[in-house]
């Protein structure tokens, strides 16, 4: 996916899900560009209360990329009212040393006038392993 036909988050939660994750792991264009596509600058991720701002996010990106060797979303429910956005979907990565993660994420967020996420309230839980 070109930088033209990136997904707007607003527009379409679902293929944001599947698509950024795949993006920022594996594709060519560096974190932070793929990032501020997508996200506006005072993002926050509160992830089980956790607040992760943009630069506490690309840090964890960075050994992701090392790391993984696929990420598959799979998206239970989706749904996108106004501002707001709220899913249901289960991440599955992959590890270059054969570790399969699989972690079930219930997120709500909110979406800026451009469209962008500008925070993400999410809780999360790990699913057990089928290795």
């Amino acid at each position: 996916m070109t930088t033209g036909e990136r997904v707007v988050p607003g527009r379409d939660i679902v293929a944001y899900l599947a698509n950024y994750p795949q993006e920022v792991a594996f594709g060519t264009e560096e974190p932070s560009v793929l990032f501020d596509l997508y996200h506006t600058p005072d993002f926050v991720h509160c992830n089980d209360g956790i607040p992760l701002d943009r630069e506490r996010l690309l840090a964890h990106v960075r050994p992701a990329r090392k790391n993984a060797a696929s990420v598959d979303v799979d998206v239970h429910d989706a749904m996108v009212d106004g501002d707001r956005v709220a899913a249901r979907y289960t991440l599955t990565a992959v590890m270059r040393r054969g570790q399969t993660i699989a972690t079930e994420i219930y997120m709500f967020g909110r979406i800026a006038p451009d469209g962008r996420l500008c925070r993400i309230d999410s809780v999360t839980r790990t699913l057990p392993s089928g290795d």
